[in-house]
Parts: C-alpha cells; structure tokens; sequence
C-alpha cells in the first residue's frame, strides 16, 4: 500500500465526521441562503489568501529539493485565487472591499495560525495534511455543493460560483499531483507528521462550517 492509501484508510474517521457536519449536509439536500453563502464565501477568502503564504514559507524551511520544487510549483498555480472569491462575492450583490479589510470568524483564524505554527515549530511537511483536507474535501464536495446553492439562489449562468466550480475541477489534478509525490515519501517520521496533520485539520476545517451553521441556522431552517 502506497502512502497515500494508507493516508485515505486511517483518516476514515475523520473525513466521515467532516461530511457529516449538519451545514454541509443541509447544503447538499437544500442549497444555502444568500446570506450563509456570502458568510462561506468570505470565510473561504480569509483562509484562501494564505495558500501562497503557507506555501512559501513551508520551501523555505525545507531542506528537501523534492519537495521544495513541488511546493514552487503548486505556488504558481495558487496565486491569485483568494481575487476569484472576492469577484463571487461583488457579483452576487456582498461587500468585497468590506471583506478584504475585515476579519475572519475564530474558527478561520485559529486554522490560519495553526497551519503557519506547524510549519515553523512541528515540521514543513505538516503543511501537506492541510492541503490533503482542502483540497480533498474540494474535489468531493465543491461541484455538488455549487449545484444546491446555485438551484437554492434561483442563479443562472456561472457568475458568483467561479471559486467552488474552478477549485472543484483544478483540485482533481492537484489531488492527483498529490497522490503521486506522497506515494514517494518513504520516511516513517514524515508519513507520521503528515498523517497527524490530516487528522487535525479535519477537525479545524470542519469547525468553520460548524461556526458557519451556528451562526445561520435559524435563518437557514426557516427559509
């Protein structure tokens, strides 16, 4: 068994808890409000702006060339993507300017600062769990997730859904880029720190769409 594979088999668990969140359930069978998908929206761009960040610094402090170049590459394609949601959000009548000058829910926060503290104090590898989770929960849900919403809003054509439906897709060939680099980790420490990794931003991801349904759900089951 491939690393990966062993990823995918001992984070089960885990990646069950994060679809069974009550929010995303809800999303798949009856779509979002305006308003809750404003809130995931902004959510997102405060933790989207810090791909390219997160990236960088992990290659800095890696002393692995393998893994340096695959973070240099994953770089170029990830600039610019947090302008993509701000663009959602304008398009779909929210405050762009507001959101790139506000802050973050705790839960967004607290995800950001971990994944910035595992990469400087527990190890760059660390920052491969986060793009597991992210990317991996993109791939299963983005697509499914747009389609509810956007039947929910009663919106026509793509405009306000470019983030979820261009991540959706571009994430199926970064999960694959993903597959085949870890596949070649063979160090049982890293194997280690990347699997913990998963484990834990499982958890941190999932509790900004807790947050997320804590903070719509009497307006989310009353429309």
């Amino acid at each position: 068994m491939g690393f990966y594979d062993r990823l995918m088999a001992e984070t089960v668990a885990e990646r069950n808890d994060f679809r069974s969140i009550p929010l995303i359930q809800d999303v798949m069978r009856g779509g979002a409000t305006h308003g809750m998908y404003l809130d995931f929206l902004s959510q997102a761009y405060h933790h989207v702006r810090h791909t390219f960040p997160l990236l960088a610094l992990a290659a800095a402090r890696t002393t692995d060339a393998s893994y340096q170049k695959a973070l240099l590459s994953y770089m170029n394609e990830e600039r610019g993507h947090d302008e993509w949601i701000l663009d959602d959000i304008h398009s779909l009548g929210g405050d762009a300017e507001a959101v790139r000058n506000g802050k973050p829910g705790a839960a967004c926060q607290i995800m950001v600062g971990y994944s910035y503290y595992a990469i400087e104090h527990i190890d760059p590898y660390a920052l491969l769990g986060s793009v597991h989770v992210l990317e991996g929960m993109s791939v299963a849900l983005a697509e499914l997730a747009a389609n509810s919403i956007q039947k929910s809003l009663g919106a026509k054509g793509e405009t306000g859904f470019t983030y979820l439906r261009s991540h959706g897709a571009l994430d199926i060939e970064h999960v694959a880029f993903f597959k085949a680099f870890v596949d070649d980790i063979s160090d049982a420490r890293i194997c280690e720190i990347v699997l913990e990794s998963a484990k834990m931003f499982y958890r941190l991801y999932g509790d900004i769409f807790r947050e997320l349904g804590a903070r719509h759900a009497e307006k989310f089951h009353a429309a």
